[in-house]
């Protein structure tokens, strides 16, 4: 089942800080094969939108062709899929919709170094303890600490990202706390002015934070200026913080500026990076945990 956020049909532990209208996350979806013939048309039409995440439009003789039906079958599983607004048609074939769009990017951006990901994702889980108040931010390390607490005791998770919340959705020992804010395109989470003012409705325990870069001076990047100021304000509200950023990201940098390391108590990074780099980071004061998958 594919989580779906919509409004009035969360459980009980999530919690709306303002109202959102319908979106829908996928972050499970499966990769699939190359197109066969013979197939049922729920198999086909997510064939078909496979294909479209690969280039920019299909056309309805091609695809009738490699699936060996009629035309006609394929305009009709073309109509479905524009129902449920995964394409959008034209003329003679199809293009993907803006919301299948940020769905494949997201994906591609949570596959990028998963293994290290979930490296960090459990050295971070080792630092939660029951009944705490923690902030998770959008990262992608992030959600992947998000799927290893669905099994916390009597947890308050607060977050801007949609995935986030889709992710803890049912997990029964954690209370979830959704921020209101602006969408951001591309990406599911929120930001802006109305998330920073529902941000400082709250204090917590612990702040866990992705990065766009970790500069060799210790200066964190963010590649999105509202982000910049939520992730300063989050770091600002909890006692303690925790940034998540795999050894690719240590020597990059972003557009916008949002700390250093001296601002925060624990840096967890991936096996790869450099042990020179981290010994003039670790003298930022914060602690420095490598993990490996």
């Amino acid at each position: 089942m594919r989580p779906s956020l919509r409004a009035g049909r969360f459980p009980a532990n999530v919690i709306f800080c303002s109202f959102l209208s319908h979106i829908d996350i996928f972050t499970h979806a499966p990769t699939l094969a190359a197109p066969v013939k013979n197939l049922p048309s729920a198999a086909r039409q997510s064939q078909i939108r496979q294909r479209l995440a690969e280039r920019p439009g299909v056309a309805v003789a091609a695809l009738a062709r490699a699936f060996g039906v009629s035309e006609m079958t394929i305009r009709r599983d073309l109509a479905a899929l524009e129902a449920k607004a995964q394409v959008q048609r034209t003329h003679g074939g199809a293009i993907l919709s803006e919301r299948m769009i940020l769905e494949f990017d997201y994906r591609e951006r949570r596959e990028h170094n998963r293994a290290a990901k979930r490296a960090i994702a459990a050295a971070a889980r080792k630092l939660v303890r029951p009944g705490q108040r923690l902030i998770l931010d959008n990262g992608t390390t992030t959600l992947e600490l998000a799927a290893l607490l669905q099994d916390g005791t009597d947890l308050t998770v607060i977050t801007p990202s949609l995935a986030v919340a889709s992710e803890l959705q049912h997990a029964v020992g954690v209370e979830v706390i959704l921020l209101g804010g602006a969408m951001r395109r591309g990406s599911p989470d929120l930001t802006g002015p109305v998330t920073e003012h529902c941000l400082e409705l709250f204090s917590a325990d612990l702040a866990f934070q992705g990065a766009d870069g970790i500069g060799d001076d210790g200066t964190i990047y963010n590649t999105d200026l509202r982000l910049a100021r939520v992730d300063r304000l989050m770091r600002r509200l909890a006692t303690r913080s925790c940034v998540l950023a795999d050894h690719s990201k240590i020597g990059v940098t972003a557009l916008a500026r949002c700390g250093a390391l001296t601002d925060v108590d624990v840096f967890i990074t991936s096996a790869g990076a450099p042990a020179a780099t981290l010994r003039r980071l670790a003298r930022l004061g914060p602690e420095i945990i490598v993990a490996r998958p």
